[in-house]
This record gives C-alpha cells, sequence and structure tokens, in this order.
C-alpha cells in the first residue's frame, strides 16, 4: 500500500530525479553499425594493415558480453569521418569489401540518411568520441547484466558498440562510487528491465545523469576509495589473465553463493568452493566492502542504512543538487572537459567575529530523567538557526555522543515536536 510513483514502484520517487549539469557529456552508449559487414577478423584485420589501413581505423569491439562473459577478439572498419570518395580513394579494397558485405544490407533501411551513408556506422557516436579522445582508459558497463559491474577498458584501438554504456572518466573515485552498494540500489531501481530473463538494464539517461555523486572535502577519504577501487579493478583482470575459464559473471555469482552460504550456515558446493579459491573472490568482496564503507562516508551518510532510506536520501540529494545548479553551483565531475571555462558563482562568507565578541556556547548538563531529557533536547532543537545533526546535538551537553541523544531525538519526532528530515538532520 502507498503512493504509486510514475514508474509504477510504491516508496521513493526514483523517477521524479532531474538530469544534473554535473553529470552531463561523459556518459554514453557505444555505436551501433546497421551491418555485419563492418565486422572483420583478426586475419582480415592484418590483411587490411599489409595493405596500409591504419590500425586506429580497424578498432576492437567491445560487447557487453566482453564485460561481464566473453573476451571476443572481433574489430571494425571504422569510416565515419570521411566521405565515400575518401574511402574508394584512399583504402580500395576497404570500400571493395564494404561495398560487397555493407551496402546490400544498408540499401534496406528504411532511414534515408543510414542507406546514402552506408559506409559509416549508422550511429558513430561522434559525442562519445569527443569525451574519451584524450583518455588513455575509461569505464565501461553491460547495457544488460546479471550483475552491475564497471570496469575500466584501454581506450587504444577499441570501440564499444550498443551494447555497452561508457562513462569518459579514467578516476578510480569514480569508478568506487558506480561499482558502491549506493549506486547499485539506485540503478536498479532507475534503470528498466529486458529480454526473457528480465535482466537489468543500465540507461545513461535514467542511471547515470540524475545520480548524484558525493562531494567530499576530505582528500585523504577520497584517495583510500580510490585506491581500493583501482585494486579490485587490477585484482579482476589479473584472474581473468590468470583462468580463461572464468569470468566476470562467474565470480560474482560465486560472491552471491558466498554470502548466502554464510547467512544460512551452510557449506559451499564443490563448484563455487573453487571460483571462490582460483577467483580471489573473498579478497574481490574484501575491496567491495571498503569501497561501499567509504562512499557512504563520503557522503556523510551510515553505512548501514537500507535500500529504501538510501533512495530517499539520494532523491533529495537530486533536488537539492538541481537548486544549486539552478543558482549556477556545479559540482562537475570531469571539468576539464565539462566546462573548461566554467567560474564557480562567489558565495556569501560570514563575516568573521574577533576571538573576544565571538558568542559563547552554552555547555549544558544531561539530565537523568526522560521528561527533563525531552525538555532540553526540544529547546536545542527550537533554538538552533538551521537543522542539525544528532552529533551536532550531543554536542550541546557535557560529554555526550550521538548515541545517547538518537533516542530522545526519534522520540520528540514520533510527538511531532521535531522534524526527522531525509538527511537524517532534525528540524524545530
Amino acid at each position: 500500500m502507498g503512493r504509486i510513483n510514475v514508474d509504477l514502484t510504491i516508496g521513493p520517487q526514483v523517477a521524479s530525479a532531474t538530469a544534473l549539469k554535473s553529470n552531463s557529456k561523459i556518459c554514453w552508449m557505444g555505436v551501433k553499425m546497421s551491418g555485419e559487414g563492418f565486422k572483420i577478423s583478426s586475419a582480415r584485420r592484418d590483411a587490411f594493415e599489409r595493405e596500409g589501413v591504419p590500425l586506429d581505423r580497424m578498432p576492437r569491439v567491445f560487447a557487453g558480453t566482453d564485460v561481464s562473459e566473453l573476451r571476443a577478439w572481433i574489430f571494425a572498419l571504422d569510416f565515419f569521418d570521411f566521405s565515400e570518395d575518401e574511402v574508394k580513394r584512399n583504402y580500395p579494397t576497404v570500400y571493395d569489401h564494404l561495398l560487397t558485405y555493407v551496402k546490400p544490407e544498408r540499401d534496406h533501411n528504411d532511414r534515408e540518411a543510414y542507406s546514402e551513408e552506408w559506409w559509416r556506422f549508422v550511429e558513430p557516436r561522434p559525442r562519445l568520441r569527443a569525451s574519451t579522445r584524450d583518455l588513455q582508459r575509461y569505464i565501461v558497463t553491460s547495457e544488460t547484466h546479471t550483475h552491475p559491474i564497471f570496469t575500466f577498458v584501454e581506450s587504444r584501438q577499441l570501440i564499444i558498440d550498443g551494447s555497452v554504456i561508457a562513462v569518459a572518466s579514467d578516476d578510480a573515485w569514480i569508478l568506487a562510487v558506480l561499482s558502491s552498494r549506493i549506486h547499485e540500489f539506485w540503478a536498479l531501481r532507475a534503470g528498466g528491465r529486458q529480454g526473457a530473463g528480465d535482466d537489468p538494464r543500465y540507461q545513461n539517461e535514467m542511471c547515470f545523469d540524475p545520480f548524484p555523486f558525493p562531494d567530499p572535502s576530505d582528500e585523504t577519504l577520497k584517495f583510500r576509495i580510490r585506491d581500493a577501487a583501482e585494486k579490485l579493478d587490477a585484482l579482476r583482470k589479473d584472474v581473468l589473465a590468470r583462468h580463461e575459464d572464468l569470468t566476470l559473471t562467474k565470480l560474482y555469482n560465486a560472491l552471491e553463493a558466498l554470502r548466502a552460504a554464510e547467512a544460512a550456515a551452510k557449506v559451499l558446493s564443490d563448484k563455487d568452493r573453487d571460483v571462490v579459491g582460483r577467483g580471489c573472490v573473498s579478497l574481490i568482496r574484501q575491496y567491495h566492502e571498503e569501497i561501499d564503507a567509504g562512499v557512504a562516508e563520503a557522503y556523510r551518510w551510515p553505512a548501514d542504512l537500507s535500500e529504501e532510506e538510501i533512495l530517499d536520501r539520494l532523491v533529495a540529494l537530486n533536488k537539492e543538487r538541481a537548486a544549486e545548479e539552478a543558482k549556477g553551483k556545479v559540482r562537475w565531475l570531469r571539468p576539464e572537459f565539462q566546462a573548461p571555462t566554467y567560474v564557480a558563482p562567489v558565495e556569501q562568507a560570514a563575516l568573521a567575529l574577533p576571538q573576544a565578541e565571538k558568542p559563547g556556547i552554552e555547555i549544558l548538563e544531561w539530565p537523568r530523567a526522560l521528561p527533563e531529557q525531552v525538555v532540553v533536547v526540544a529547546s536545542v532543537v527550537a533554538r538552533a538557526e538551521k537543522p542539525l545533526g544528532a552529533g551536532e546535538i550531543a554536542r550541546a551537553f557535557r560529554g555526550k555522543r550521538a548515541a545517547t541523544v538518537v533516542p530522545v531525538l526519534d522520540a520528540l519526532a514520533g510527538m511531532g515536536r521535531v522534524r526527522k528530515l531525509q538527511d537524517g538532520r532534525y528540524a524545530a
């Protein structure tokens, strides 16, 4: 029972979140070719190379299955910025190949531009290319997936197809946030479903563009989270390089089996035990736990929030960030690319009083009886000029911590004496 949201869910209104400027211009779907003839084998690529075709015009095609399952080596003829005459004049054997294996299929395409420009991909994704051009690596995930896995790929001589979503960042901090349980809950709720298996879809417009990233001021924390993500990505790549029969899907299936076995106090099957051992799954799990704890700390949220609590806070934070951006403040994820000329608006700073003129802070004694505790805590909240967290309220009392005042605050909220906000703070 509850209020039905526009996406037919009940609970946090994730579908109401709006796209943020801070996330713009860096998350894209891969190219769409519309013509199997664009794809060539490694042997055919070698032959074209001997005839003078540059390797960067025959990049490896990276598909969604390459993220999670297979590691195929298929290449594509990519002349997205060439005219037909330029291809014919400079690379006649390539032109002949495209004329033979691509044009007949594209001649039947209903869209006129696609049939007329048959030697190019139907969706060459120029904005994707622009956003990844200066990066040695960037983040990818499969559009449809069993497990939401984000990983780095090397950008040199590689192109992603339409089954892959790219995030044009080489920063492991961004990889960590995307790999956290906080983002996983968001993506699973915000994205759609597809196929006979009802598999989740990661859609850039719905999952990435509105997602409010944390913006921590603690660079030490950010470094620690970034380090855990680098180690996680390197470990998974090392495991897959050493064991050709393992895939990321198998590793994460084994991780789920390990958690389930521990929760039920059962023994892993021989098959799962083998993958857990060879795949370093316990260490993968440890890195994820470090990332989850660090990202929660970056948001300044408790690490044990439920899925619904996380989604509520993300929806509220999205609205807060959208309001900031309307006033000109944008927390760009990759400012040097997204907005190289951006200048943050000047914020009005409070005038600092001389030390002698600063008002004294009254430290209160904590009452023994509950009725007095209720009265004095309510008065602290009522006198505050802004909402306060439990820790801030506790500092008004000698020697007390947040755990002491939270039960009283929650009781006051239940009585309607104070309001508990979505970010965990309290207001009169």
